[in-house]
């Protein structure tokens, strides 16, 4: 280690362009990292929901549960089932073991799942999926003097346009309700034709569809036929012929029930500023940008805003990437403002260039981590930030070691030079321990199992790449620079007022060292025993 503290004093080009490395990767690094408000967390669960249309619970639990609990359990990767009974349907939350479990786990599960022939006649094909942690971003309100039926659809409009943006994959309506087609089948017109209720559903069953009818060969080629007559609204299910008499009059859907395209039944209603509204949400997915996706939704909010029908308007609400800014500018400037509180304390006690180059390894420490944040998967997010504050006054505990260390040797009446590689060298191996020992009291934060350690791995990250370009700064880039560092030599103005404060402040601490510290700990060393056993008696 001398060895090498040694060539970079000698070489201080070697020592500012490795600065300047780690202080350019760690700009570019800052304005391409993805910024969130939270670490993405890998929730490593799958849910698998059996529609039992019309069945109390204990049928679905009978029915559905029991039988999907003995198909998916014993599947390897696999670590807690839990499955919910409920009215009309039976799902399972299938927990799967952070370790061990991987993508042949969840077509295992699948496998199983489509491989069960034991479910009730009325149940539907199940539903698989893996469940995705998703972080709302912004909201948009679509409000306005219209029916539930316009806004609906103006609100998909603007999903789907958002959803083609860049950078935006999910995005969702909310406070609607989903159409309905009702068929109310009056049971006096039933009578009337003499027509039974089991024929009105085979005549909707049998119309309403589309169905292929395979190829016609012919001299000029081949040609698809294919029946075309699936209904999607109210006047094409009222126009279904539901009996044929032999006179060659038709009974329609509409001469025997009431049919109404609707919204499903229910109490849902959202009003903005006192007006009808529905809400078009916008998710963060994966490695999508918080502060790209709000800035994007608010382009595209200013440029349609005037393309809306009269009397509607779209309000950009619940903006969380504010949010996300406000509480970065807060924790920055907490950042900013103990490393003032740093250089100052430092400005009391050392020389004033001492103390700039020792703060300065600060912003090198951190800028050196963020640079490995692509290769790490960290993004910058509230955790990081918090991260990077607690972390602050730890990297500037080493540097002040060495600083302090080589002013040192300075005052024998060493060189610059030797003065830098003698004093780092005496404590290159209590500071590269004392470093070692910080690092382990945050790695189980990283090693630590469980889906937690992708939400709180983020800390222990930062604090040990942070804490490992400290080292680096503190053992070769700093000595070059204090070994040749211009020499304070004010002889008046500020500066020279402000070497005799400080001289008066350091021989203060200096004599209080001397006169009182030294007494006290050398009295200690004689009565060991009773110091040792001062704590016990507190």
């Amino acid at each position: 280690m001398p060895a090498i503290i040694a060539w970079f004093v000698r070489n201080p080009v070697a020592s500012n362009l490795l600065m300047i490395v780690l202080v350019v990767a760690g700009l570019l690094a800052a304005f391409s990292v993805q910024q969130e408000e939270f670490p993405e967390i890998n929730t490593q669960m799958v849910n698998v929901a059996v529609p039992y249309l019309g069945a109390a619970p204990e049928e679905s639990e009978q029915g559905v549960c029991v039988r999907l609990e003995e198909a998916i359990e014993g599947v390897e990767g696999i670590d807690r089932i839990r499955t919910y009974a409920g009215e009309g349907a039976c799902s399972a939350m299938v927990e799967l073991d952070t370790e061990s479990a991987d993508d042949e786990t969840i077509n295992e599960i699948k496998s199983r799942v489509d491989g069960i022939s034991t479910f009730p006649v009325e149940t539907e094909k199940p539903i698989i999926s893996k469940l995705v942690m998703t972080r709302g971003v912004v909201q948009l309100a679509v409000s306005g003097d219209a029916d539930e039926r316009t806004l609906k659809e103006i609100g998909k409009e603007i999903r789907d346009d958002l959803a083609a943006l860049e950078g935006i994959s999910q995005v969702t309506l909310a406070y609607v309700r989903p159409y309905e087609i009702s068929i109310e089948v009056s049971e006096v017109a039933l009578r009337r034709h003499g027509i039974t209720l089991d024929q009105v559903a085979q005549a909707v069953r049998s119309a309403s569809l589309d169905m292929p009818g395979g190829t016609l060969r012919t001299e000029g080629g081949e040609i698809l036929i294919r029946t075309k007559g699936q209904a999607y609204r109210g006047d094409e299910f009222a126009g279904i012929v539901v009996l044929t008499r032999p006179d060659g009059t038709r009974i329609t859907l509409d001469e025997v029930a009431n049919v109404r395209d609707d919204f499903e039944q229910g109490d849902l209603r959202a009003r903005f500023n006192g007006k009808p509204a529905v809400v078009v949400k916008v998710l963060q997915v994966g490695t999508e940008d918080t502060i790209e996706i709000a800035e994007n939704v608010r382009k595209y909010v200013e440029a349609h805003r005037l393309d809306l029908p009269a009397g509607i308007d779209i309000t950009l609400w619940n903006d969380e990437s504010q949010q996300l800014v406000e509480r970065f500018s807060m924790l920055a400037g907490n950042a900013w403002s103990g490393l003032l509180l740093v250089v100052a304390l430092l400005t009391l006690f050392l020389r004033f260039r001492i103390a700039m180059w020792v703060a300065a390894g600060v912003p090198v420490s951190l800028l050196g981590a963020i640079a490995l944040f692509p290769y790490f998967d960290i993004t910058m997010s509230s955790i990081t930030v918090m991260a990077f504050i607690l972390v602050l006054g730890i990297l500037v505990d080493d540097a002040i070691v060495v600083g302090e260390r080589i002013y040192g040797h300075e005052q024998m009446g060493k060189t610059p030079i030797q003065a830098a590689i003698d004093g780092t060298s005496e404590v290159s191996v209590p500071v590269i321990f004392g470093v070692l020992t910080t690092m382990a009291a945050f790695l189980p934060l990283i090693i630590v199992p469980g889906r937690m350690a992708d939400f709180f791995g983020a800390i222990g990250y930062v604090v040990i790449i942070a804490l490992t370009f400290s080292l680096i700064e503190s053992q070769l880039i700093l000595p070059s620079h204090l070994a040749h560092r211009k020499q304070d030599s004010a002889t008046r103005g500020f500066g020279y007022r402000w070497q005799q404060i400080q001289g008066r402040i350091s021989d203060s601490l200096e004599r209080l060292a001397r006169n009182v510290y030294r007494p006290i700990l050398l009295r200690s060393i004689e009565w060991r025993y009773a110091t040792a056993a001062i704590p016990k008696l507190g």
